[in-house]
């Protein structure tokens, strides 16, 4: 009768300790499969359909219907976030970041923005080596480009840079105009490379998906244990906060 006893305390103690961990890393786990295992199981599908040389069935239709409605001033606008996508724009900000954050001695947090540029950059390089795919060409583009299609570098690199700014400011005020802000800048930079006939919807596509995978993979990597961006700082703010009100 003691032993059953025994075992039902332990499965109790056991189911009481599962519960607890799931309360404590419940934001870890859905961001492993929002952030990773989703995006990773996009970026396969369209690899595979690439790697067999298929033709996905949105990619013509969606460059058509961007390119009809061409104007002078669409033009404009898509050219300027083309370069702000890659060039003037995403490698300059992400070189700021860095540098800010290590000027502020936030060691953790500008190692994370530094391994997640970096290696977003290598990553793109090592796919478009390995899918050697053609651009598209159904007609002349005003910004052509001559390197391979697959996955889009801009697509990466506007990707990377907004899942880093909205990681970091997650626990702080700027979250909800973090969002807004990246995800419209993300979103303007890969309309611009269809826009431009320069990319296929599914190299946009595939960019995205594989950049947002490895960026949250790096945080949940550099991040474990609990531990969150600014953490250290909040704590120290909230223990002085609480010792000034006590006195």
């Amino acid at each position: 009768m003691s032993e059953t006893r025994d075992d039902l305390s332990g499965s109790v103690e056991d189911a009481a300790g599962v519960r607890a961990y799931m309360r404590r890393n419940a934001w870890r786990i859905v961001l492993l499969f929002v952030g990773v295992l989703i995006p990773l199981s996009v970026f396969v599908a369209l690899a595979d359909e690439v790697h067999e040389l298929e033709s996905l069935f949105f990619d013509d239709p969606l460059l058509w219907r961007m390119h009809a409605s061409a104007t002078p001033g669409l033009n404009h606008f898509f050219v300027f976030m083309s370069k702000a996508g890659y060039q003037y724009g995403v490698i300059p900000i992400d070189a700021l970041i860095v540098l800010a954050l290590l000027a502020a001695r936030r060691w953790r947090e500008g190692t994370f923005a530094a391994v997640a540029f970096v290696g977003s950059a290598l990553l793109n390089l090592s796919a478009k080596q390995l899918f050697q795919r053609d651009r598209p060409s159904l007609w002349e583009s005003i910004a052509p480009e001559t390197t391979f299609s697959f996955p889009s570098g801009h697509a990466m690199g506007s990707m990377t840079l907004a899942a880093v700014v909205i990681l970091l400011a997650w626990p702080t005020l700027w979250r909800w105009p973090a969002i807004l802000l990246s995800v419209a800048f993300t979103l303007a930079v890969g309309l611009s490379r269809v826009y431009l006939g320069v990319h296929y919807p599914s190299d946009i596509l595939g960019g995205w998906a594989v950049a947002l995978a490895w960026v949250v993979g790096v945080y949940l990597a550099m991040f474990r244990n609990h531990r969150r961006p600014w953490s250290t700082r909040q704590a120290q703010f909230r223990r002085t906060r609480n010792a000034k009100a006590e006195a």
